[in-house]
């Protein structure tokens, strides 16, 4: 297949994928598998497209980003809503270091991986299916005003996002609900929360693979960048409103399907 076919095909995957509760890592590493492309050539690549997926949060949101960081200095709300953020995204970054290379051997070996991605989505499908109908009545509606105990709560779901097939935005979303946040606010603030969490794992990986970048396949990433940002935006300019509208169930059966087809390729080959 083309080499910039390929880029487009993944640049929809990371946009599409990224911001639902289907996991993004999972269904990247799956269509590398199904294109049958080397780790070495594209691993750069896929970390860098996430970067578009950010960018299409913080485009968004800029006004939101905006507001306070101009109101630091003055506003208790932007120190509240930043300190929040914050303390969400410290347990996934610390527990994210400390088992970076236990993950990376899982997902550098398909035969290991993709078991453990189809198993994952089964399971979160299944998950997701039976805690939205035993969520509890929303406490808080808020996003910008969580208790920090709360955003804390939060962040320690997203620890279960390092599991591969586990969806970041999918265990944010679902353990806000648990704890009593509205579905609409869970899911804002697992966008907000997403940029220092995409964007340090993006940074962090890049430094790594940094030898691995050159001029010939710039043209790819540039591809893949602005697909990834475009589909992203979409997304996130519309998910809010479909999951206030039709809760996550659609994505619990989206994860169980595509977890069987999964395995039902691995028996078949």
């Amino acid at each position: 297949m083309n080499d910039l076919l390929t880029a487009a095909i993944l640049g929809v995957v990371e946009g599409l994928t990224e911001f639902l509760p289907v996991s993004s890592t999972g269904h990247l590493l799956v269509s590398e598998n199904l294109l049958h492309l080397t780790k070495e050539k594209w691993e750069a690549f896929t970390v860098v497209i996430q970067f578009g997926a950010v960018l299409s949060v913080v485009a968004v949101y800029w006004r939101k980003f905006w507001d306070v960081l101009i109101g630091l200095p003055t506003q208790a709300s932007a120190r509240k809503f930043t300190v929040n953020v914050l303390v969400a995204f410290l347990p996934s970054a610390i527990l994210g270091v400390a088992l970076i290379k236990i993950i990376n051997g899982f997902l550098l070996d398909p035969a290991r991986a993709l078991p453990v991605i189809a198993t994952s989505w089964i399971l979160g499908g299944i998950i997701i299916l039976f805690f939205e109908r035993i969520a509890p009545k929303p406490r808080f509606e808020d996003s910008d005003a969580l208790p920090f105990a709360k955003a804390l709560q939060i962040g320690l779901c997203q620890c279960l996002s390092l599991v591969p097939g586990v969806s970041r935005s999918g265990a944010t979303i679902l353990g806000a609900e648990l704890l009593g946040v509205e579905r609409k606010a869970a899911a804002q603030f697992t966008f907000y929360l997403a940029v220092p969490t995409m964007f340090g794992a993006s940074v962090y990986e890049l430094y790594k693979l940094r030898d691995t970048l050159t001029g010939a396949n710039y043209t790819l990433i540039a591809a893949g960048f602005v697909i990834s940002f475009i589909v992203a935006w979409i997304v996130v300019k519309t998910f809010i409103g479909f999951v206030g509208r039709y809760g996550l169930k659609p994505f619990g059966w989206y994860r169980i399907a595509a977890g069987l087809a999964i395995i039902a390729l691995l028996v078949s080959r």
